[in-house]
């Protein structure tokens, strides 16, 4: 069970790190997004 879940994560490594990303990136706008109005 072990072997499967590491190989199953080492195909779907790149895709995991692409998704962190684009989590990351649509947090940073969300909090751009709420804190420019206070700001101007």
């Amino acid at each position: 069970m072990i072997a499967e879940l590491k190989s199953r994560l080492r195909r779907c490594a790149p895709t995991l790190v692409q998704d962190a990303a684009g989590v990351a990136a649509l947090a940073v706008m969300l909090m751009v997004g709420l804190y420019l109005p206070l700001m101007l």
